[in-house]
């Protein structure tokens, strides 16, 4: 009995101190010396690691930016499946979300956002010479084409919004499996961002190529943010004011963010913020 007891006694204080240690915030946890962990998945030109793992992209560049702003400047990175960004952050296997996600209401009811590093738009990636003419969501309805997007990405709740069936609709894993299901045939055309499109098209040597993003419906026009854990709004509320800082001053965050297309006609207006975005996107 004593032995059981005793057994007992030592699942709950290890039980405790998980617990206890889980339960710190991310300012507490970096002022005892721990690492920050950025979290995203492969989303050129968003974020990816480099060969050695190291953080590529420019969202990660204007997060890192804005860390050593903070006077952060010692991190580590964990990579992801796009649809597992939010869950990983709060299972605690990551800190921040610097994948690229717009600022939506549904994300929003799960994870918070700094205030907006960029506005973007998205696209459809056809076939060399849109055969079938498809420009956004309403002729994808038309044309009864298969659509290809990411599971997780805002285009799901886009095209359901916009029409289009989910007879239609082919939900794969993040930037990769949309090339490969364009490339393979199974899809007629895909919606992703403009710059994960225009990614596409690059690699492609002209077999596809990007519609005007400005024929997609004005509503699809989005906020990026930074993901933070509910539990850690002060790390979020520093990570803003120096945000603040860096976009009054954008010089350095432009010349790292712009090798991977980032530029001025990026930088988010004021009135779309992130109060905004969370309470109509």
């Amino acid at each position: 009995m004593n032995k059981i007891i005793k057994s007992i006694s030592v699942f709950l204080i290890i039980l405790f101190s998980i617990s206890s240690v889980n339960a710190k915030t991310l300012t507490e946890r970096l002022k005892e010396g721990h690492k920050i962990r950025l979290g995203f998945g492969t989303s050129v030109p968003w974020a990816m690691a480099g060969d050695n793992g190291e953080p590529l992209g420019f969202v990660n560049m204007i997060a890192l930016t804005v860390l050593e702003e903070m006077g952060i400047t010692e991190y580590e990175t964990k990579v992801f499946e796009w649809s597992g960004l939010i869950p990983g952050i709060n299972a605690d296997r990551s800190d921040m979300v610097t994948g690229g996600m717009y600022i939506l209401k549904s994300r929003c009811a799960n994870m918070n956002f700094s205030d907006p590093i960029g506005v973007f738009g998205d696209a459809m990636l056809v076939p060399k010479g849109n055969p079938k003419g498809i420009n956004n969501y309403a002729d994808v309805v038309r044309t009864g084409a298969k659509l290809v997007t990411g599971a997780g990405f805002n285009t799901v709740e886009a095209a359901k919004k916009y029409g289009v069936p989910e007879s239609q609709m082919m939900l794969v894993e993040g930037e990769v499996g949309i090339l490969a299901a364009m490339k393979a045939g199974r899809a007629d055309v895909a919606v992703q961002t403009f710059f994960g499109a225009k990614e596409h098209e690059a690699k492609t040597n002209g077999a596809f190529e990007v519609t005007d993003p400005k024929l997609m419906p004005k509503e699809t026009l989005n906020v990026v943010g930074i993901g933070f854990r509910k539990t850690d709004v002060e790390f979020k509320d520093n990570f803003n004011k120096a945000l603040a800082k860096v976009l009054a001053n954008p010089e350095k965050m432009l010349e790292r963010a712009g090798k991977y297309g980032y530029d001025r006609a990026q930088l988010p207006p004021p009135e779309m913020s992130t109060e905004w975005a969370c309470s109509t996107k």
